[in-house]
């Protein structure tokens, strides 16, 4: 976590952009990641300098030649303003741009990335590059603990329809489907790679074989993390914020999930974390028709959905956020989406989560559904579990809450789903309990919790109508009085 000093410096960055000219949120975290991505380039070639000297050998793969020393951030960093400025725009940044080749996957999304910086705001390059220089960032978990604050500043949603999802609710998913050495991990609506940044963080806290091992390292390195977007400022810092994680050769594609034929990534993935757009409808005629041959729909919601099937291998696991409404929607595409999940396919837990989740980019309310890609069907009974607090208050401020089940579940949704086998016994007046696959198709394969939940009313007992009648008359004689009283005093 960042200390309280850290997420001040933070601020005053953004602040300074701000008051540089620089109002966009994307434009300032585009622009400070270029800068920390700048500084990490240094950061590497100076570890690779010392390891040569401590091997007394050549460096290998040098970031930089000696002729580009000025181009180093420990170089540039104390040149003054206007220098720095010619620098890094007329060097650094078109270097930066074709970093691992100028055919690689990560300088096609950065052939389009601008240095929105005017040459008559050197000063306040300078003046950023200070600040930034001066946070302690000695270790990958600041680093992404910092980016992660600075992505939380994206205070409105897109206009695709796409909002941020909260970190929590992103770690929580990943914790419940606990990714593994051998997965191949797919976001198919990236955005800025939150779920694939995650899931990297699971792997080197449970996993740590991943890097002993030099098979799983060449998987984790080159086949493991892959991520779609088809917006081009998204993938730009998708990928560097994968490559500030420590992700050195990010599999970022600009794609259109749902337009795009799938022949090429069906049945690729093992593991999908997704919270797709939700946009409503789009062009009939523009949907992959692959996907139209699962579900025959306009709702882009759906065709997520079958999109996650047609991705997934047998075998595969998925955690996806949905809105409510695939959940209990009437129509016959919502029915039939529905009914292949349960019959076709394993499902195997639906959470509700409290509306308030996703704001202040949104009030809509939501729900986790994690299954188990099998064409074989499985589904046996289904986990439910009903969050009412994920630890912030649900208003727009989403401020933290201190401790207690009752201001947090989300520990409880972990323990429980961990422990699936006590829960056969929980009762539907409980926050969590299983439901047989043969009630679910009995009720049109509805998936909201409340068609099962049960809720205990507390009978209250009151006085006879006539006791009540003599209490009012006693208070209405009282009333009298006081008013005789009164009308004495100013008589």
């Amino acid at each position: 976590m960042l200390t309280g000093d850290i997420r001040n410096q933070v601020d005053r960055i953004w602040d300074t952009f701000w008051t540089g000219g620089i109002s966009n949120p994307l434009e300032v975290i585009e622009q400070f990641t270029y800068l920390l991505f700048i500084k990490r380039l240094d950061e590497l070639h100076t570890r690779a300098e010392a390891k040569a000297n401590r091997l007394n050998r050549p460096i290998e793969n040098p970031i930089f030649t000696p002729g580009q020393a000025d181009m180093r951030w420990s170089r540039f960093k104390n040149f003054e303003a206007k220098t720095m400025y010619h620098v890094v725009t007329e060097e650094v940044f078109p270097f930066m741009k074709t970093m691992g080749g100028e055919q690689g996957a990560f300088a096609s999304h950065m052939k389009d990335a601008r240095f929105t910086l005017p040459p008559e705001k050197a000063g306040l390059l300078a003046k950023v590059v200070d600040m930034i220089d001066h946070i302690p960032m000695d270790d990958r978990d600041t680093k992404g603990d910092l980016y992660e604050y600075m992505l939380s500043k994206l205070a409105t949603a897109g206009q695709n329809g796409q909002f941020r999802t909260p970190r929590h609710i992103i770690k929580l998913m990943v914790a419940m489907v606990a990714p593994r050495p051998r997965d191949i991990i797919c976001d198919p609506t990236c955005g800025t790679a939150g779920f694939l940044v995650a899931s990297d963080e699971y792997l080197r806290e449970h996993h740590p074989e991943v890097f002993t091992s030099p098979d799983l390292r060449r998987h984790y390195e080159t086949a493991m993390f892959h991520g779609f977007d088809f917006d081009s400022t998204m993938l730009r810092i998708a990928a560097m914020n994968m490559m500030l994680h420590g992700i050195e050769q990010p599999n970022i594609q600009n794609r259109d999930s749902l337009a795009q034929d799938h022949s090429d990534t069906a049945e690729a993935y093992s593991l999908i974390l997704a919270n797709p757009p939700f946009a409503g409808s789009l062009d009939y005629d523009a949907v992959a028709k692959d996907l139209l041959n699962v579900v025959k729909t306009k709702k882009t919601e759906l065709l997520f959905l079958a999109l996650f099937l047609r991705l997934l291998k047998p075998g595969g696991r998925a955690a996806v956020i949905v809105p409510d409404g695939v959940l209990f929607g009437s129509s016959r595409a919502h029915k039939t989406l529905r009914k292949i999940l349960v019959e076709e396919q394993k499902l195997d837990a639906v959470i509700s989560m409290p509306s308030g989740v996703f704001k202040p980019y949104a009030g809509v309310s939501t729900a986790i559904l994690f299954f188990t890609k099998t064409n074989s069907g499985g589904t046996d009974q289904v986990w439910f579990y009903d969050m009412q607090a994920d630890g912030f208050s649900l208003d727009d401020k989403r401020t933290p809450l201190n401790g207690g089940h009752e201001n947090n579940n989300i520990p409880d949704i972990l323990a429980r789903w961990q422990n699936r086998t006590a829960e056969p016994g929980r009762k539907r007046t409980e926050q969590s309990f299983f439901v047989p696959k043969k009630e679910i198709a009995g009720n049109d394969y509805d998936l909201s919790i409340n068609r099962y939940k049960e809720i205990v009313y507390e009978e209250i007992e009151y006085d006879p109508p006539l006791v009540i009648l003599d209490e009012l008359a006693q208070l209405e004689a009282e009333i009298q009085h006081g008013m005789a009283e009164l009308r004495g005093m100013l008589a």
